[in-house]
């Protein structure tokens, strides 16, 4: 349990920070819309190139873990498209604030799950946390791009919402560490030491603008839409990773480390994501950071309830 509050503090206090830094003189709205256009096409781009180039991916046992994260990220993205309907007459849902919902449920922040990871379990179960990176991420970018370019862009066609994708620093980058890591070139030298000094920035500034972007007032005027969407990522997503785990009967370490990544918050770039693609903002700004905070209490939970 201390392990998982120790993980979480700090990105609570960066993101406090952001909210105080939001409210001083030192900085205007034309340098908050700076810092997230860096966060957006150059620090979370290079993180996800390390990421990718980086990670262990292979063997049999690998594969089969690899189908199970897989299996709860499209079960997940396919529950949010079937009930965005039901939550529009509901929750009266933009599709901007669908959007959000729907990065808040699938997206993970992945270096809060590494960091948990590394205290609770060791050396071993953080390869396999790098091997759910390297597995979630290009998909789950890919999707959620999609999402926001069909529901966000007025009624965009076809070709506009592939355009879109193809244009996407985050997919792209997602395609040049893969093709890094699958054609043996890898990423080492003065190279990684170049893109990992840029990756390392995106967590803390990615935080500080989320902080920046938060609106407190709207945390009680969406409250339903802010409990849906924290609900939905802290206990559906682990559930339907505990369902696939069923499925392909895998148990012990790997089990945790795929709930671990499952019960997580959200990523601090979805905010990021939805400030320069339209989505509603403001709301996964809240969603954030409600999910950080309720965090601390789920977790602990579902890791009891993994067994290791």
């Amino acid at each position: 349990m201390l392990s998982i509050i120790n993980a979480l503090i700090p990105v609570i206090l960066v993101i406090l920070l952001g909210i105080l830094l939001r409210h001083t003189a030192l900085f205007i709205d034309e340098h908050w819309r700076g810092l997230e256009n860096l966060c957006y096409f150059v620090l979370f781009p290079a993180l996800l190139i390390k990421t990718l180039a980086t990670a262990r991916i292979g063997s049999s046992e690998v594969l089969l873990f690899a189908a199970m994260v897989l299996f709860a990220i499209f079960s997940m993205s396919a529950l949010m498209l079937l009930v965005r309907p039901l939550l529009q007459r509901r929750l009266r849902v933009s599709p901007a604030a669908f959007t959000s919902l729907f990065q808040g449920a699938t997206r993970w922040h992945g270096f809060i799950a590494l960091s948990i990871t590394g205290f609770l379990l060791g050396e071993e179960a953080i390869a396999y946390m790098a091997i759910t990176m390297a597995v979630i991420i290009p998909p789950i970018n890919v999707i959620n791009v999609w999402v926001l370019a069909r529901y966000c862009g007025g009624g965009a066609g076809t070709a506009s919402v592939l355009k879109k994708l193809a244009a996407n620093p985050f997919i792209l980058a997602c395609v040049v560490g893969a093709a890094l890591n699958l054609s043996g070139v890898g990423l080492s030298g003065l190279p990684y030491q170049a893109v990992s000094m840029l990756g390392d920035g995106a967590l803390g500034v990615g935080l500080l603008v989320v902080g920046a972007g938060l609106h407190f007032r709207r945390v009680v005027e969406d409250r339903a839409m802010v409990a849906f969407g924290t609900l939905v990522r802290l206990l559906g997503m682990p559930l339907l990773m505990f369902c696939g785990a069923w499925l392909l009967g895998i148990e012990g370490m790997p089990r945790t480390v795929a709930v671990i990544s499952a019960a997580v918050p959200t990523a601090a770039s979805s905010y990021v994501l939805a400030r320069q693609m339209g989505g509603d903002a403001p709301l996964m700004a809240n969603l954030i950071t409600v999910q950080v905070v309720a965090s601390v209490f789920t977790l602990p939970l579902m890791i009891w309830l993994s067994g290791t």
